[in-house]
């Protein structure tokens, strides 16, 4: 039902699989369409058109549209000096990165015309598109406590409150692997708490992160294809 060593680029006809690639898609809506914390269907469709996915119910009605949540900045202008050295390692985690476990739901409809979460993330000196800041600022949020990313979060509130707390975010959506026992982040480079713009000083610095990043798309790769397997033979 679901190869979790599909590359969603080889079926996005050269776009970018997050809305180009159907394998991606169709799995997104095979994963995600299952009960809620509370108990209630959550079920996806994809139907709707101009919509990724879409859900509505008494739950409220959800745009939702797909995001790669690791990245290698293989074509990010600003990091090539770097990138540029490594090129085998990078092309190493952008093919990692291109399998289910490197990927998520967000809404993406926009409020107030104003960014939505995947061009928050993207945009946001203080996350630069890296998932594991992106998830601090989520267990923050639940907290009632700012980050880079609060009022953003604040304008999809409805959606985050489906899963009621941090912990039924993360096991919904199988990202135990990125959080500890404490249900603390599992940064990929020490965090200094937002104090300061993530970057790469140096190679080393860099390939800590890669380590860090593959692990998590492994872990996650292989929950998800144990969760799937799990609820086929149920």
């Amino acid at each position: 039902m679901i190869d979790i060593n599909f590359n969603f680029f080889s079926d996005a006809k050269g776009g970018d699989p997050d809305s180009t690639s159907p394998t991606l898609r169709k799995y997104h809506k095979i994963l995600w369409s299952k009960p809620l914390p509370n108990g209630k269907p959550f079920n996806l469709t994809d139907n709707k058109k101009g919509v990724y996915l879409y859900h509505t119910s008494e739950l409220g009605e959800f745009f939702l549209g797909s995001d790669a949540i690791t990245h290698s900045y293989k074509n990010h202008k600003r990091k090539q000096w770097l990138t540029i050295q490594i090129q085998d390692e990078v092309n190493e985690l952008f093919d990692a990165g291109s399998t289910i476990g490197a990927y998520i739901l967000f809404p993406n409809n926009r409020v107030d015309g104003k960014h939505t979460i995947n061009q928050a993330r993207g945009v946001n000196s203080l996350i630069d598109d890296r998932f594991d800041l992106t998830l601090e600022c989520i267990r923050l949020f639940y907290l009632g406590q700012e980050s880079p990313l609060y009022d953003t979060f604040l304008r999809y509130k409805n959606f985050f409150d489906l899963f009621e707390d941090f912990t039924g975010y993360i096991k919904f959506f199988l990202l135990e692997d990125l959080v500890d026992e404490h249900q603390k982040i599992k940064f990929y480079l020490p965090f200094d708490n937002f104090k300061t713009k993530p970057t790469f000083v140096e190679i080393d610095e860099y390939l800590i992160y890669k380590k860090g990043v593959m692990d998590f798309i492994k872990a996650r790769n292989k929950r998800i294809e144990d969760y799937v397997t799990h609820n086929a033979s149920t």
